[in-house]
């Protein structure tokens, strides 16, 4: 799977199907921005994600902070093994509201 496809279940949980890299994060998280208009407490499952590199974590961190800004609760659940490996060998675990 090579696209990327935000769902939202319309009560704050985002489904992210697909692979996340260098070449498509910047343009999720340009599509990701509606999520972050309006609702208090947002939780991104990643289940779906079948590939991600550090550019993934990197996405995540940047969802972190735009949640940070504007006063959402944020968090993050089901990870794949592959983005928990980066986040612990970054630190990055301790930092992230992983669920």
């Amino acid at each position: 799977m090579s696209a990327v496809e935000l769902k939202s279940s319309g009560s704050g949980v985002v489904s992210v199907i697909g692979t996340l890299s260098f070449k498509n994060v910047t343009s999720v998280f340009n599509e990701s921005m509606m999520f972050f208009d309006g609702k208090l407490v947002l939780k991104f499952d990643l289940q779906a994600v079948d590939k991600s590199d550090s550019a993934g974590l990197a996405l995540l961190v940047e969802w972190l902070s735009l949640a940070t800004e504007n006063d959402q609760q944020i968090s993050f659940v089901n990870l794949p093994g592959q983005m928990l490996d980066i986040a612990h060998v970054s630190g990055l675990d301790k930092v992230l509201p992983i669920v």
